[in-house]
This record gives C-alpha cells, sequence and structure tokens, in this order.
C-alpha cells in the first residue's frame, strides 16, 4: 500500500509544507483536502476520488475548491466528499457560498454512515469522533494485511486509543513542542510527549507526524530525539514524500 503526503503542515501553507493533505493514489482515497490538495490530479491512479474530510476549518477543506478542471475534463469521472453532516453543511454553505465560490462542484456529497463503510479498492473504514472547537473526526482505514489510522486536530491522547490499536501506520498531529503543552490544550491540538505516548500504549507500527506548526521550517519542530525515547519509531511527514507499508 502506498501513500503520499501531499499536505502536512497546519493552519496555513509555508515554504515547507502545505496544509493537510494524504493521498492513496492506487486506492482513490485522499484524508482530509487542504492546500496541498491541489497536487492530487498529478498522482491519482483512479478516474474516482474519494475525499474524507476530519472537519470544516479551513485548513482541512479549501482544497476542495481546487478540483473543478479535472471532474470538467473528464479526467476524473467522480468525486465523492464525505464527511459528518455538520462539515458536508459548513462546505456547502459557507465555502462554496455563491459570494465566495460561485460555482456548484459536480460532486457527490455524503454523509459519513455509523460508524463503518467498505471501500472501493475492498478495505474498510471506520471513523471515531475526536475533542476539537468545532467538532473532528478520526479514521481508520483497514486491508487484509495493512491497516492505518489518521488522528488530527485533537489533543492527545483523548479517547480514541482502542479505535487506533495496532494499527501498522498512525498518522498523527503534532502541531506543539512540550514546551507549548498549554497551548495544545487550549487551542485543541496535540503537543509531542503525548502523542509518542499515544503511539507507545496503543502499539502501532509506525508513529508519522503531521499538521506541524508553520512559523517552523525547521527540520525538527516538536522535538523528534525526545519522541523517539518514548516510541522509537516516530518520523516527521514531508510534503511529497511516498510511504510503502
Amino acid at each position: 500500500m502506498r501513500l503520499t503526503f501531499l499536505g502536512t503542515g497546519g493552519y496555513h501553507p509555508s515554504e515547507r509544507r502545505h496544509t493537510a493533505c494524504i493521498l492513496l493514489p492506487d486506492s482513490g482515497v485522499v484524508l482530509d483536502a487542504g492546500t496541498g490538495f491541489f497536487r492530487v490530479q498529478e498522482r491519482l491512479q483512479t478516474d474516482e476520488l474519494d475525499v474524507f474530510l476530519t472537519h470544516a476549518h479551513l485548513d482541512h477543506i479549501v482544497g476542495i475548491t481546487f478540483f473543478i478542471v479535472p471532474v470538467v475534463r473528464g479526467d476524473v469521472k467522480k468525486v465523492r466528499i464525505h464527511g459528518t453532516a455538520d462539515t458536508i453543511a459548513a462546505c456547502r454553505d459557507h465555502l462554496l457560498a455563491e459570494r465566495l465560490f460561485p460555482v456548484d462542484p459536480p460532486f457527490e456529497w455524503c454523509e459519513l454512515p455509523s460508524r463503518h463503510m467498505t471501500l472501493a479498492d475492498g478495505g474498510t473504514l471506520a471513523w471515531h469522533p475526536l475533542e476539537h472547537p468545532g467538532g473532528a473526526v478520526g479514521y481508520r482505514l483497514n486491508w487484509p494485511v495493512q491497516s492505518l489510522a489518521y488522528i488530527t486536530d485533537t489533543t492527545a491522547p483523548g479517547d480514541y486509543l482502542e479505535f487506533i490499536r495496532g494499527v501498522d501506520v498512525l498518522i498523527h498531529e503534532c502541531y506543539f513542542p512540550d514546551e507549548m503543552q498549554e497551548w495544545a490544550v487550549k487551542s485543541g491540538h496535540s503537543a509531542a510527549s503525548a502523542v509518542a505516548q499515544v503511539a507507545r500504549d496503543a502499539d502501532v507500527g509506525r508513529l508519522i507526524l503531521v499538521h506541524t506548526d508553520p512559523q517552523s521550517c525547521a527540520d525538527d519542530p516538536v522535538g523528534l530525539s525526545e519522541m523517539r525515547e518514548i516510541f522509537p519509531e516516530t518520523h516527521i511527514a514531508e510534503d511529497l514524500q511516498d510511504l510503502e507499508f
């Protein structure tokens, strides 16, 4: 299974990172549609696309407006946007309000079913509510021999430990270093050590960090060496990085 990280930062794009977007190119699945979403069309290997949104904050949905041309040209035959009822309403009523974006995209809007669904490639997807201002959800994707969880915009450790237990790859936000834990709690985001402890306690295979602070373009904005003392298989994702798992 192959993942491509198209946006690994939070809040706003920086010179190094676009905002939240992760593509499974061979499955036609995208997790979040931040500013990195413009990169999907050149890398997608299917003619249908399923986009799963975690919530409706702009850094996770603005890329929806970037995808009109591939559909109009016929490069992609169908685009389904999945999310909670509140997230879909926010996208349609506000992001795509006529005064902001006077085009009605030819997308299908799909409210998430009751916690489980089957993907086009035969895998399954489940979702779990997360604590975040305005609400958010995390996703778990399972295939016969691989599994993946995507947890962003929440404060670790939360109540999702059992939901992600044992996955091969945990993609988890890590906006703040430990010394800014207070701000993590105030803003509904996560600090470094708590994220590493989640990965350790959930017995995951690898921890991949995303949604880092865009004000830092450092190679290590969160304290990677300290995190690895808790969970050795901790890595920071970079835009345009591919990951096989």
